[in-house]
């Protein structure tokens, strides 16, 4: 019996397999088992002598088990069962450390205690630790698979079913990952179970029945101590609460109450010890096993750290190699060689399984370096595709013969340098490679093509956007009745030109029809669309339009010449033109004719704009407003451009804007005619007679008068063509008062100046007295020059804007 501060332990059966009755009663009131109740687990290991069991439990569930002395060399440890108490783990864990099989102590026809200890184990434990190594997955008898086939058929016949769950410890594992290991140790546990002979009860049962089936792996003690303690300690956790629902043993049944644990596990050892059934596999083949094991290791860890494989491998991963398959090829098989030659004298079933197991683990290790150089392969083939594509592209070819081509010459080099980099030992497949290239070649085309035919795509849709919305917009903005069918006649020529320069630039590229068809018919949609969004764009300015079309109607004649209202011309009928002209530019830019559908929105603006002026005097007859609506008769809500209720609302600011204009013409027309009206009216001239024939018997008795009126006259008519009078009240009475009023003195002055310079002036050619005679010639041939001049230009004024007046 040993003991210390956190746990305590008993041998349970001793080397002969005798019970220590007395020990095991001592050891479960030194644990006050009794008290526990059903609360308590018993956990027991088992697994090859010299495995480090011992030192897993002590690390795992802080016993204290001897341990073996590595120093001393390899030799039995641990001597029938021992029992302890786990420390620091609840609910009150025991633990149970067998005796190792295998042993040479107690030499190869002496197994019956190891049977008989390994199924008192699974009988007496809710948790058994099968340990086990790493490299012994998949070997028939090193990991203790028969001893497993044993103990399932005795535990069958002998037992009760009781829920056990065994916990296969792999130890030294390798860089094979779990998930890898795991599914094989399961399939052959399950394969144990399918072949135990089962009786009729049973036959059906499945293992899940008797056993849970739990996996983990440990990295080894000597190598990665660290790394080993870290793993102990997290295996640690899962044994707290293991008999709780969800725990290691959550779902255990037919367990012992803890006060009969004793008496329990004293008869089932009494069943066991009776039974002379039990037998093992040969120890020969045990033997066989472990030493090919240790020969193909030995092989493995040679390969691994050769020199020339160490260099193809670093090689590998910085490009491509030639002859990449056959080095690698001799180095496999200078190695599977000398593991026949040392193996040669085993059993040959062995051998062979752990040459094939070497074989496995070498084209493990050398599978990524393989896989490597395929994917330098399937690099420098894409890369040299893509050149090669190019090209043939600039070359002038058509892209789906430049494709075809070119994928057929690079598939046809990479399947050239694949046979290069073959494994012959492996017969691995390198379909999977050449599909992924095979698809990124095929991703590379479709970007291409993709490419290609979007800037293709772009350049018509250029093309179409240039010859359409120029001539769009001129012919929009010289709205008319033939606005709509020339813009149809535009777009259906444009658009038969791109598609068919579209449809062939297409034919290259081995497409589809349905595709084909598509995208002729995006192209046509286009056209279609720069039209409509033209006319959106111009319908936005409409109110503009018409105020420039209304503006240059009538303020300027059919010579494109500014207008002069002098009197003559009908206002109301060039007001009327050019509002009439403004309403048809209005109408056509209120909706999109492209489909060649008949309307009446011409019709419905002139009756419901122009026409209800003369309605005007109907005030009694209540009339429905046709412009009172949101959507155009006729014409689809899609193609409306300017609702009626807009139409409405545009002509009415349209006619306040331009109605400043009219009445600016009416002012000038007005201020024309009353420029040019200056005579008195006949009954004036009459009185004027009557009443002056006195005065004018008078000047006609006195000639003097005469000389002193016609000098009157002629400064009157140069203050007159000075200041262009007539000139200056056309514009109104009151401006042109305000205006000579600024004049009149300085023009005086100015007369008076020139009239002093002359007569300064000394005569050398002329006499004194004709001087006089002469500033009178120059004042009348002054007046007379001023006022032929006005003459031509009015005269010319007439002659210019009279024509406008007669046309109209």
């Amino acid at each position: 019996m040993a003991s210390s501060d956190s746990s305590c332990s008993t041998q349970l059966l001793d080397g002969d397999g005798v019970f220590n009755v007395a020990g095991i009663e001592t050891f479960m009131k030194e644990v006050k088992l009794a008290e526990c109740g059903l609360s308590y687990a018993v956990v027991s290991i088992m697994g090859p002598q010299s495995s480090g069991k011992s030192t897993l439990l002590n690390h795992l569930f802080g016993t204290n088990f001897r341990e073996m002395d590595a120093f001393k060399g390899r030799s039995q440890t641990t001597k029938g069962i021992w029992m302890a108490r786990c420390a620091g783990i609840e609910p009150c864990t025991l633990v149970m450390d067998l005796e190792g099989t295998d042993g040479r102590e107690r030499g190869e026809d002496d197994t019956a205690f190891e049977k008989q200890s390994a199924l008192f184990a699974l009988a007496v434990s809710d948790i058994v630790l099968i340990n086990m190594w790493c490299h012994d997955i998949g070997r028939e008898q090193a990991a203790n698979k028969p001893l497993l086939k044993t103990v399932f058929q005795v535990m069958m016949r002998l037992f009760s079913p009781r829920k056990t769950t065994m916990l296969f410890v792999i130890r030294d594992k390798t860089r094979t990952p779990l998930e890898n290991l795991e599914p094989v140790l399961r399939e052959d546990i399950q394969k144990i179970w399918d072949s135990v002979p089962k009786p009729q009860a049973h036959m059906q049962t499945p293992l899940s029945e008797f056993f849970n089936v739990e996996v983990v792996a440990l990295s080894s003690y000597e190598e990665k101590e660290e790394q080993f303690k870290e793993q102990v300690a997290s295996l640690r956790q899962r044994f707290h609460h293991s008999i709780a629902p969800g725990g290691l043993a959550g779902d255990r049944r037919g367990v012992v109450p803890a006060s009969g644990f004793s008496f329990s596990s004293q008869e089932i050892w009494r069943v066991i010890k009776e039974n002379k059934d039990l037998d093992l596999p040969a120890h020969k083949v045990m033997v066989a096993t472990v030493r090919c094991e240790e020969i193909a290791h030995e092989k493995y860890a040679a390969f691994a750290a050769n020199e020339e494989w160490c260099q193809l491998e670093e090689a590998v991963q910085s490009g491509e190699i030639t002859g990449f398959g056959k080095k690698l090829n001799s180095l496999l098989d200078v190695y599977l060689s000398e593991y026949d030659a040392e193996a040669i004298y085993f059993d040959e079933g062995v051998r062979s399984a752990k040459q094939k197991q070497l074989q496995d683990k070498l084209l493990q290790l050398v599978q990524p370096a393989f896989q490597s150089a395929l994917g330098h392969v399937r690099s420098g083939t894409l890369d040299k595709f893509k050149e090669t594509f190019e090209k043939a592209l600039k070359g002038g070819e058509g892209f789906s013969e430049a494709a075809n081509n070119s994928i057929g010459s690079c598939m046809a080099q990479f399947d050239k340098a694949c046979a290069d980099v073959v494994i012959e030992q492996a017969n691995w497949d390198a379909s999977k490679v050449r599909e992924k290239l095979q698809r990124d070649i095929d991703a590379h085309v479709a970007s291409v093509r993709a490419e290609k035919i979007s800037e293709l795509t772009s350049t018509y849709e250029e093309k179409l956007k240039e010859s359409l919305s120029g001539p769009v917009e001129a012919l929009l903005d010289g709205a008319s009745s033939e606005t709509w069918p020339s813009i149809r006649n535009l777009l259906r020529r444009e658009t038969e030109s791109a598609v068919s320069g579209f449809s062939s630039a297409l034919s290259g590229f081995d497409m589809d029809e349905d595709t084909r068809h598509k995208m002729i018919l995006s192209i046509e949609d286009y056209a279609r669309g720069v039209v409509e969004g033209k006319a959106r764009e111009e319908a936005g300015r409409v109110l503009i339009r018409m105020k420039d079309r209304f503006t240059m109607l009538f303020s300027h004649d059919s010579d494109s010449m500014p207008r002069v209202w002098t009197g003559k011309e009908d206002i109301r009928a060039i007001t009327k033109t050019a509002r009439s002209a403004s309403l048809k530019l209005l109408s056509v830019m209120a909706a999109i004719r492209l489909d060649d559908d008949a309307d009446s929105i011409e019709k419905t603006l002139v009756v419901a704009l122009v026409d209800s002026s003369n309605n005007a005097a109907n005030r009694g007859i209540t009339l429905v407003d046709p412009l009172a609506s949101s959507s155009w008769e006729q014409v689809p809500s899609s193609n409306t451009l300017i609702t009626p209720v807009q139409c409405k609302s545009l002509w009415r600011q349209f006619k306040t804007e331009t109605e400043y204009s009219v009445s600016q013409a009416i002012s000038a027309q007005e201020a024309n005619k009353r420029n040019n009206n200056w005579l008195p009216p006949p009954w004036a001239i009459a009185a004027l007679v009557i009443l002056g024939f006195n005065e004018f018997m008078t000047l006609l008795r006195n000639p003097l008068y005469l000389g002193v009126i016609f000098v009157g006259y002629l400064l009157v008519k140069a203050l007159w063509m000075q200041l262009d009078i007539s000139g200056e009240f056309r514009n109104g009475a009151l401006p042109g008062i305000i205006s000579l009023s600024s004049k009149f003195i300085p023009t005086i002055m100015n007369l008076i100046k020139r009239l002093a310079e002359e007569g300064q002036n000394p005569a050398n050619n002329n006499p004194p007295r004709n001087q006089s005679k002469n500033n009178h010639n120059a004042l009348t041939d002054g007046a007379a020059s001023t006022s032929a001049s006005s003459n031509v230009t009015s005269l010319d004024n007439e002659r210019e804007y009279t024509s406008p007046s007669k046309h109209e």
